[in-house]
């Protein structure tokens, strides 16, 4: 057989590995985000009336940023997607923001949504100006790289399966779960006005702000966070109304 035929096929044969291999991650990713925004989703049923509907609306960033993560990480080139994902992203931060803005009324709560549809514009406008799409010399790279660790990389994820999927039927949480039961446990706590302290998690750390009548409420939501499981660590910037 040819030389430069054999090497045709076999580029085309990697080339179809390689594909193969980013949708399966793609698929991967995506199911992750689905499952983890049906979790954190249930735990929002904990809360009540507007808290409830932030709560979820929260859940839905956290699904739609992690769907965008997976499109940027292993749909690389595909600049329709990417911009549609992003898109999605600017959209659900933007009923987020709406949801925040009932917490509020009058003029502040018409100002409030005004400032969330002018940053779901700019973001969406950004959105389509993005242009992802690697040049020749990074795509060269990237294939080159790819073949090179190729061999060391189905080894080192195959460990790394066998060890997530162990940490994940133990202890370990999501930030979006963290997030919800901190949440959850502010709200269930008479000694505290759940509403009034923002929660945020990132990668087990847990950031309190806002605003609370006493120092003894602000004490208390940060010792409600630490009991929550999967808390690292709770950083609180919570301030007491004078």
């Amino acid at each position: 057989m040819n030389k430069f035929l054999i090497l045709a096929l076999a580029g085309a044969l990697s080339n179809a590995y390689a594909a193969d291999n980013d949708k399966a991650a793609f698929d991967a990713a995506k199911d992750k985000a689905t499952a983890d925004y049906k979790a954190a989703k249930a735990q929002c049923k904990t809360l009540k009336g507007n808290a409830e509907d932030i709560c979820i609306e929260e859940a839905k960033v956290a699904r739609a940023r992690a769907e965008a993560d997976a499109v940027a990480q292993h749909k690389t080139g595909d600049v329709k997607d990417l911009r549609k994902a992003r898109e999605d992203v600017a959209k659900a931060e933007y009923d987020l923001a709406k949801e925040k803005c009932d917490d509020q009324t009058g003029n502040a709560k018409k100002a409030c949504k005004l400032d969330a549809k002018a940053a779901k514009d700019s973001a969406i406008a950004d959105a389509k100006r993005a242009d992802p799409t690697p040049t020749v010399a990074e795509r060269t790279a990237a294939v080159v790289d790819t073949t090179r660790d190729r061999t060391t990389a189905a080894t080192a994820t195959a460990t790394d399966t066998t060890r997530n999927t162990t940490a994940a039927a133990g202890d370990v949480m999501s930030d979006t779960v963290i997030t919800t039961k901190v949440k959850a446990d502010l709200a269930a706590d008479p000694g505290v006005k759940a509403l009034d302290v923002h929660v945020e998690t990132v990668k087990g750390v847990v950031m309190l702000s806002g605003f609370v009548p006493s120092k003894a409420e602000a004490d208390k939501a940060v010792q409600l966070a630490r009991g929550v499981k999967g808390v690292t660590d709770v950083k609180s910037s919570i301030q007491v109304k004078k």
